[in-house]
This record gives C-alpha cells, sequence and structure tokens, in this order.
C-alpha cells in the first residue's frame, strides 16, 4: 500500500504534465535542438545547434534527448522525461543512502525536502543540464561519504565514475565542487589519488573531452574551456553579472516551502554532518563569488542541504512549529499559480503583486493538524499537503504557461497555412530559439522586401502579422 502510494505522488509530482507545456525559456530548445541533431545524424562527438558547433556544455543531456528520439518519443518528452526518470532514480538511491547513514525517519524527510522542493521540481520539469549536474554530483558526494563513514574503498570507484559523468553533465564545475571532499577526509585524502577513485573518472569522461578535442582542435578547447569556464566565473560578458548575496534568496527559494527547517540545523547534534555542512558551504561560496549567476547553478548543493534539514528535524525531539510552518507555506501554491506565467513572461519584478487566495486558509487548517500529530505522521501529513499543492499549482498554472510563454501555440497559429513566416531579429531569443526548434529548419529573418507574414515582438508573446 505504502509502494503505490509513493508511486502514484511520484507520478503527479515528476511525470503529470511533462507535455502540458511546450519548450520553454532560450536553454530548453537549443538543448533539446541538439539532441535532436545528434539523433538524426548519429554524430554523437560534436554538439550542433541547426549545423553549427556548439560548445557552451558538455554531452551527457544530447546524448540523454537523442536516445529518447531515437526510442520515439516526441518532441516535448523526447528532451523532458529523461530528466524526470534521472530525478526520480536518484530520490532513491538518496533516499537508500541517507537511511544508510542516519535511519529511515531521516531518510524520509530529507528525502521530502528535497523531492518536494521548489528548485528540485522545477528543474526536473525541463531538459537543461543542472539536474543532470545535480543527480551525477550527488551520487559521488554520497558515495565518498559512505567511504568516509566507513573507510570502505569500495566506494571510491562508485564516486569517481559519478564525478566523470558529472563532468560530461556540466564540465570542471563538479571538480570545484568536489575539493571539499579534501577537508572532510582528512588524513585520509591521499585514498582520492588511488587509481580506483581517478581511473573510473578518467574513463566515463575521458573518452568524449579527447574526441571532441580531436574533432574540432582549437575552437573546442577556446569555446568550452576559456569562454564558459573561465569566462564564465570572472568576466561580464555573458551578462549573467549579479551581486554577492544573489544565492541567499535563491537558495530559501529553491528549498521552499522547507526553509523554516533550517531553524533545527543549527543545533549541537551534528555528528556524522560535517561532509554536508563543507558540500553547502563550499559550494555556496564558490556560486557567490562567481561574477556570472543563474538560479539553477545552486541545484547540486540542494541534496546536501535537504540531507542537514532532515536530520535536524529527527534529532530536533517533539518540535513540531518548523514542519507545521512550511506546512503554512503551502498556502502560497495559489498566490504562485496566479502571477508565474506574468513572471516568467515579464519578469518577477513586473508581475502583479499576489493577492488573497484561498489556498492560505486551507494551509493555516493544514498546518494545525501537522503541528497536532505525532512525529511520524506529522511527517506523512505534510507530505500529502505537498503533493496536493503542487497538483494544485500543475493544474492552474500549467495552462496559463501554455497560452502565455510556450512558443508551442505561436508555432501552431503560424503552421495553420502553407507559407513558412519569417522572424524579426528582434523577437526575444526565448522566442527565437522555440520557435526555431519547432520549425526544426530556423525560420528566416525577415527583411525590409519580404513579403509573407511576419512574426513580430509583442507582449504578453510575439505575434503574426
Amino acid at each position: 500500500m505504502a509502494l503505490a502510494l509513493v508511486s502514484a505522488g511520484l507520478y503527479l509530482l515528476y511525470f503529470h504534465g511533462l507535455d502540458a507545456v511546450g519548450i520553454l525559456s532560450a536553454d530548453e530548445p537549443r538543448y533539446a535542438s541538439i539532441g535532436r541533431a545528434m539523433a538524426l545524424t548519429g554524430d554523437f562527438v560534436t554538439p550542433r545547434l541547426w549545423g553549427e558547433p556548439w560548445f557552451e556544455k558538455p554531452p551527457l543531456l544530447y546524448w540523454m534527448t537523442a536516445v529518447a528520439f531515437r526510442l520515439g518519443l516526441s518532441e516535448h518528452l523526447a528532451p523532458r522525461l529523461p530528466v524526470a526518470c534521472l530525478s526520480v532514480a536518484f530520490l532513491a538511491f538518496f533516499a537508500w543512502r541517507v537511511r544508510q547513514e542516519f535511519g529511515a525517519r531521516a531518510a524520509a524527510a530529507a528525502t521530502l525536502v528535497l523531492g518536494a522542493s521548489a528548485g528540485w521540481l522545477a528543474y526536473s520539469f525541463v531538459a537543461v543540464t543542472d539536474l543532470p549536474l545535480a543527480v551525477f554530483f550527488g551520487v559521488a558526494m554520497l558515495s565518498a561519504g559512505a567511504w568516509l563513514r566507513g573507510g570502505d574503498r569500495r566506494w571510491l570507484p562508485a564516486a569517481g565514475a559519478s564525478l566523470g559523468m558529472a563532468m560530461l553533465a556540466k564540465g570542471l564545475v563538479p571538480l570545484v565542487l568536489a575539493a571539499c571532499l579534501a577537508p572532510a577526509a582528512g588524513r585520509r585524502v591521499t585514498a582520492l589519488l588511488h587509481p580506483r577513485f581517478w581511473l573510473p573518472l578518467v574513463a566515463m569522461a575521458g573518452p568524449w573531452y579527447a574526441a571532441c578535442t580531436l574533432v574540432n582542435g582549437r575552437a573546442f578547447v577556446d569555446e568550452f574551456f576559456l569562454v564558459h569556464h573561465f569566462g564564465r566565473f570572472s568576466s561580464e560578458a555573458l551578462q549573467h553579472v549579479q551581486p554577492g548575496w544573489f544565492y541567499v534568496p535563491v537558495l530559501a527559494g529553491a528549498l521552499f516551502p522547507w526553509i523554516p527547517l533550517a531553524v533545527l540545523a543549527g543545533g549541537r547534534r551534528q555528528e556524522g554532518l560535517s561532509l554536508f555542512w563543507l558540500w553547502l558551504v563550499w559550494g555556496f561560496l564558490f556560486f557567490s563569488l562567481s561574477t556570472n549567476k543563474l538560479p539553477g547553478y545552486l541545484l547540486p548543493l540542494l541534496p546536501a542541504a535537504a540531507v542537514l534539514l532532515g536530520v535536524a528535524w529527527d534529532r530536533a525531539g517533539q518540535t513540531r512549529w518548523p514542519l507545521a510552518a512550511s506546512v503554512l507555506l503551502l498556502g502560497a501554491a495559489g498566490p504562485i499559480a496566479a502571477i508565474l506565467p506574468e513572471a516568467l513572461a515579464t519578469g518577477l519584478s513586473r508581475a502583479a503583486a499576489p493577492v488573497w487566495h484561498p489556498s492560505w486558509v486551507l494551509a493555516v487548517a493544514a498546518a494545525g493538524v501537522v503541528a497536532a500529530l505525532p512525529k511520524d505522521r506529522a511527517l506523512a501529513a505534510a507530505a500529502v499537503c505537498a503533493m496536493a499543492a503542487i497538483c494544485f499549482l500543475k493544474t492552474a498554472a500549467l495552462p496559463a504557461l501554455e497560452a502565455s510563454v510556450s512558443p508551442r501555440t505561436l508555432w501552431r497559429e503560424a503552421a495553420q497555412s502553407g507559407d513558412r513566416p519569417c522572424m524579426e531579429p528582434t523577437v526575444h531569443r526565448a522566442w527565437r530559439y522555440g520557435l526555431n526548434y519547432y520549425a526544426i529548419v530556423p525560420l528566416a529573418e525577415c527583411g525590409e522586401e519580404t513579403a509573407g507574414r511576419r512574426i513580430v515582438p509583442g507582449q504578453p508573446r510575439p505575434r503574426i502579422e
């Protein structure tokens, strides 16, 4: 019975509605286009965006998408379903490893915090590289943690291989993040130089990096490493510059609604948690020092934060109010569903202020119930409340997102007649990439003498003239 309920919950949270909204933002259609091109051409070495080499990211996400296309999945499920499956598989591994380390109740709490957090859920819905990086880096760190805790070196190959897979997801970033293993290992740090750790790492990551360098030469090295690694950290040219405090609210938002549990994480009972603190703090500092910042960069830190919050809740005795406060925050699902389409279309700062919604009344009642229940039942009740709130959010927001920010609806309008429209150069790049993904062959840019229909900028979305 419990397994059936968990399976139903995972389906509703991670698989229901995957194709209810078309491809989003600028990144998802680019990555999906590259994966589709790999499936069509059979070239799994050089990523290509509409025929041209594209060296911004490594190939793991593209490979996943390409395999899904070859299996016959649709243009929406081929990019997204592999990411969702990877996310759910990691949650199972995460729950198992945390249970081994800290017990069943801590594992249940940590898995709920991670699996029902806003950040993890959001990036499990879209086909971008942040979730694959977070998954394989998380497996590497949890495997290394098993070695650190028990001294069993049989975990080192799994840690090394997973770190190599993380490098195929997002380059050198996981190596920098894994530097926190050195202080965690202490005197045993030399074990990280053992072949059983780094040989699996090289075996996973090395072949593609070597092959792509041999095929593409200096162009790959300059673009991939100099521009999108060192340049992304220090240069303002990539236009993602944010202040040093940027990730403070981002981390709180990514852990929504479970951030009230953080008041329990500073207690004295910290046994066995040093690796997770190092993982979280070092990663947070590294990303905060980077010149360019995007919210998804923090995703590899969420498993560590979830362990800290879940274990803290387990060890906190009968303290009920932080969990009840988290359930109370679920009342924001109504206002979030109301403002989310406009926030994605025009920016959060330009979206209308949220208004009162009946979901707050339900959240107050649910929080009261959670506060009155024994600890184990309170956690189960919180899980049910989170699932209900997320399902409501999907039901309310996804149709509005499809109408306002998805290029799929606009492309269907454009494709109703036989002639292909041209696209004005001033159309926002997210819409340009999305429309070209659906068009397969990129749409021509409009010129002064171009006849026929045009896709021109508009609010909240472009329009056809």
